[in-house]
């Protein structure tokens, strides 16, 4: 899998804020109304807003219109997608283990 350094870090950007660990630890039970995140976090909806694009953008979440609400969740697909990532970038290849870093 050859990585995509900007989707990459489009997709860790959603995991680098203590607010957006909590949605995602409230979403992991399921889907939720924006309207409950508000209650269950201090934060106001404009911030609240900010965090949700975060995490859409990445595809990690997704979010859906009804009436005046958005109702958000966790996206398997994108959750499966970030883990690759993590997956590849941590990924010890050996290959240059026997090169000689400097010249002697």
């Amino acid at each position: 899998m050859a990585l995509d350094e900007r989707k990459t870090a489009v997709v860790f950007k959603a995991f680098c804020d203590e607010n957006r660990i909590r949605i995602l630890k409230l979403l992991s039970t399921g889907e939720k109304c924006a309207c409950r995140l508000l209650e269950e976090l201090d934060i106001t909806q404009p911030t609240l807003s900010h965090h949700m694009k975060i995490l859409c953008d990445s595809g990690i979440v997704v979010g859906r219109k009804e009436g005046k609400w958005m109702h958000y969740s966790i996206s398997r697909e994108g959750s499966e997608v970030a883990a690759q990532y993590l997956k590849e970038l941590t990924k010890v290849n050996g290959s240059e283990k026997d090169k000689p870093c400097c010249e002697k």
